[in-house]
This record gives structure tokens, C-alpha cells and sequence, in this order.
């Protein structure tokens, strides 16, 4: 005896709720992005810098349709070889591991923090928590970096 098969229409209908957090598919969610900028002396020339800094990662970022305006932190005269006094930079790490910034913008990696140590270190820690890092100078991003070795050559 013999069966004849018969094919079977299967229509996949696609999910568009994720099973693991509730939240629609296809929903981009905007990364709540931070800006730093900083300058190293008081000098009218570095104010002028610092201002400019501010402006200009305040307009980049609410320019960008997938980034959302967190703040421009800043630090004025102040060093980059610690961060001990660098209240706006530990107000940033702060807010960003308290889950309020996905992602920090800045120039390059010693206007982030000069001292390698320092570096590292934030810059693991962040990673850690899914927080990412854009250098523009390099165009060098954390969240491309499976191992982060040795920061300083950037």
C-alpha cells in the first residue's frame, strides 16, 4: 500500500514581541548618549575652546535621529593626568553606570583621560555594563574593540 504525500502550506508568521523582555521587535530604542568635553586652563583662548566643545557636541548629538540628548559633561582647568578632581568626568561614569548613558562621545582618548591607567580602567568598567566609548579622533569605538590591551597607542 502506498501513501500519496501530500505538501503542507506552513505560513511563519514573525514574533513582535520579544519573549525575554516584553518589548516590540522591531522598536529601534534611541542610545541615551552623553557628550564630554574638557579643557586644561582658565586662559580666555581655552574658554572660547570649552564653549565651543559644549556646542558642538550638544548639536551633534540631538542632530543624530538614533541618539538621544543626555548632557554635555565638562571639565574646566583642569588636568586630564587624574581624575580625582575631575568632577564632571566621575559625575559622567556616575550617571552612566547608574544605567542613564549608553554612549559617551568625545574628541580623543586624552581628552578623555591622559593617564593610561585611569583609562583602562574606566573604559572596562563601562564596557562591562554595555557602555560605549566614541573616540572621533581615531574614529575608534569601544564597542568594536574585543579587548581593550592597550588604549594608549589611540
Amino acid at each position: 500500500m502506498s501513501r500519496a504525500k501530500t505538501a503542507k502550506n506552513v505560513t511563519t508568521i514573525p514574533a513582535t514581541i520579544s519573549r525575554f523582555t516584553a518589548a516590540p521587535i522591531n522598536e529601534q530604542r534611541k542610545r541615551r548618549t552623553a557628550g564630554y568635553a574638557r579643557v586644561s586652563t582658565d586662559s580666555e583662548e581655552q574658554v572660547t575652546s570649552y564653549e565651543a566643545q559644549v556646542d558642538y557636541y550638544t548639536n551633534y548629538i540631538k542632530s543624530r535621529d538614533d541618539w538621544k540628548f543626555v548632557e554635555v559633561y565638562t571639565d574646566e582647568g583642569i588636568s586630564a593626568t587624574n581624575t580625582k578632581n575631575r568632577e564632571g568626568f566621575k559625575r559622567m561614569i556616575t550617571d552612566a553606570l547608574a544605567g542613564k548613558i549608553d554612549l559617551i562621545v568625545t574628541k580623543s582618548v586624552s581628552r578623555f583621560a591622559r593617564n593610561t591607567v585611569d583609562s583602562l580602567t574606566t573604559v572596562r568598567q563601562l564596557k562591562e555594563k554595555g557602555i560605549e566609548i566614541y573616540f572621533e579622533k581615531k574614529d575608534f569605538d569601544t564597542a568594536e574593540s574585543p579587548i581593550l590591551r592597550d588604549i594608549s597607542a589611540l
